[in-house]
């Protein structure tokens, strides 16, 4: 597979939706993950993201102009020891869950589906990192409907272990606008990560569609020592 230029397709697609991007840095010492929302509907677009203790979760940028929190309360980064969750839904919860109880990262998504936002069905993305020791792998999940059929779903769990220097996955909900949301196809497509987390930040969130993007949240981990670096940007300050 072709490693492409994330900067180009963020700018090639108006609404990919919700993002998922991890990887490793270009000088190799670090983990890397990238989460972005983006949204077309004023409810949607009414967010932030804030850092909690273990992680972050979006909020109502002003609280008067919550109409359902259904879909996009949540938190979307939990740690939990050397493992670091990323998903675009409330699932971040029921991975924590899950592998606090010796389940694997596969099995705790066994009781969750895509989103029931009909007749879109946004499919559930999720990634979890590990770094221990100087090691590092990751893996990325996405359950999805079957063709925009809700009686079945479609579930796909990628893993990488020991991953390239400057390379990454990203996974996103849509394919590009429509109605209803084509969702995503394929395997995540490998990217190029490159620059510090600045750089990277920076590249991220100019490249996202100007009208519908929302929040990004970027870490990068330092692979020998756990340490681990945050970024936040929001529209809405």
């Amino acid at each position: 597979m072709e490693t492409a230029d994330l900067g180009k397709l963020l700018k090639e697609n108006s609404y990919p939706g919700r993002g998922i991007v991890i990887g490793r840095s270009e000088d190799g010492s670090k983990a890397v993950t990238a989460y972005f929302i983006m949204g077309r509907s004023v409810n949607s677009r009414n967010r932030v993201f804030t850092a909690t203790e273990d992680g972050i979760k979006t909020e109502a940028f002003d609280p008067s102009k919550l109409t359902d929190p259904h879909l996009i309360i949540y938190s979307p980064v939990r740690v939990l020891g050397n493992k670091t969750i990323v998903t675009n839904g409330d699932q971040t919860d029921t991975i924590y869950e899950g592998m606090d109880k010796q389940m694997t990262f596969e099995q705790s998504l066994r009781c969750r589906e895509f989103e029931d936002d009909a007749p879109n069905y946004t499919p559930r993305i999720s990634g979890i990192m590990h770094v221990e020791g100087g090691t590092y792998n990751f893996a990325m999940s996405i359950l999805k409907s079957a063709d925009g059929d809700p009686s079945s779903c479609e579930r796909h769990t990628f893993t990488y272990s020991n991953p390239k220097a400057g390379v990454g996955r990203f996974l996103h909900t849509y394919m590009g606008d429509g109605n209803p949301l084509p969702s995503f196809e394929g395997e995540p497509e490998k990217v190029a990560i490159s620059g510090d987390i600045d750089t990277f930040t920076a590249n991220v969130w100019e490249s996202l569609n100007e009208d519908n993007k929302v929040s990004l949240f970027v870490r990068f981990i330092d692979i020998a020592t756990g340490e681990a670096d945050t970024r936040i940007v929001n529209k809405n300050v």
